[in-house]
């Protein structure tokens, strides 16, 4: 294969691409400089994928990358109408983080079983408060998404004696199907959401789900931020109809300083950090030169997207 031009959208940080030199042309760009360099990409690798630059530059005019990667595992923000029904290869980063991404759940539901936020805060004020906690072996929890970070969560959690019930778009083995969802709310102590974001699941966390769970269930929220309805969580957690929450994605990033949600009680906001491990962004680079190194040798690419589907289907 002749050299192939590979334009990476976003620098920052760089990317470094060592095993590239001397067999492709690498362009970096920025959101002005998108829609230019679309029409001359062989090879796209969306770096930053917190824009949505790119699904608005896609309709452009002129040719369109023959293969697109994105450094994450969502892939909702590329989405547009035109890049669905193109020839274009989506693939994303499954792989990367999944385990980090079941660690981070794992210390939240240890840290709200055994009340860490409360014993740091009597550690504040200098009091001697003996307390009982949850003992988490033989509790139970629901995982809504059946993906690689799901799954992960769902063995993670086990190890540490969790009764894990994972829920997907359809049931298979070891799989419930969405339709029990509902039923299986009102069972869980532990709720987590890792599903990706399609219009089907937009918003499937609303005040009908919280008002299905019990009032000691603890709500995570891994997958993507619109996938909850904040004000209904909110509500939810003001009137202590659940027991607590964690949400690590929002619907609008990075979340505001005056934003009412740094203050609700009972829930735990961290910035979209869950699955970012130190090294993780050498590891999203040599994922996509393993994948090139695929592509220039004419071999199945790695992590292809369903693009209707938005996500990469599970054998």
């Amino acid at each position: 294969m002749s050299e192939s031009t590979v334009v990476v959208f976003g620098d920052q940080p760089p990317v470094r691409l060592d095993r590239l030199a001397g067999r492709a042309k690498v362009l970096v760009c920025d959101e002005d400089s998108l829609p230019e360099l679309l029409p001359v990409a062989d090879v796209l690798l969306v770096w930053d994928f917190t824009s949505d630059a790119v699904r608005d530059a896609w309709p452009g005019k002129g040719p369109r990358p023959r293969w697109v990667h994105t450094a994450s595992a969502g892939v909702d923000r590329l989405l547009s109408p035109e890049l669905i029904a193109s020839d274009t290869v989506l693939t994303n980063a499954r792989g990367v983080f999944e385990q980090p991404i079941a660690e981070y759940v794992a210390g939240l539901v240890i840290a709200m079983a055994k009340d860490f936020p409360g014993s740091w805060e009597l550690q504040r004020q200098r009091r001697w408060q003996h307390r009982e906690t949850m003992r988490l072996a033989g509790s139970g929890a629901v995982v809504v998404g059946a993906g690689p970070i799901g799954r992960a969560i769902g063995s993670t959690l086990a190890a540490l004696g969790v009764v894990v019930d994972l829920v997907g778009r359809t049931a298979r083995e070891g799989v419930h199907g969405g339709d029990q969802l509902p039923e299986l709310l009102s069972r869980a102590e532990w709720v987590v959401c890792a599903a990706p974001l399609t219009d089907a699941t937009r918003g499937m966390f609303d005040r009908t789900a919280f008002d299905r769970m019990r009032s000691t269930a603890r709500f995570i929220n891994v997958g993507r931020g619109p996938l909850v309805v904040e004000k209904d969580l909110t509500a939810a957690l003001v009137a202590r109809r659940i027991g607590g929450a964690a949400l690590d994605v929002f619907e609008h990033e990075p979340l505001a300083a005056d934003d009412p949600l740094w203050d609700v009680p009972g829930l735990f906001v961290s910035p979209h950090m869950s699955g970012d491990t130190v090294g993780w962004r050498d590891h999203l680079a040599e994922q996509f030169e393993d994948n090139y190194d695929r592509w220039c040798a004419g071999e199945p690419l790695l992590n292809i997207v369903d693009k209707r589907l938005g996500y990469v289907p599970v054998d």
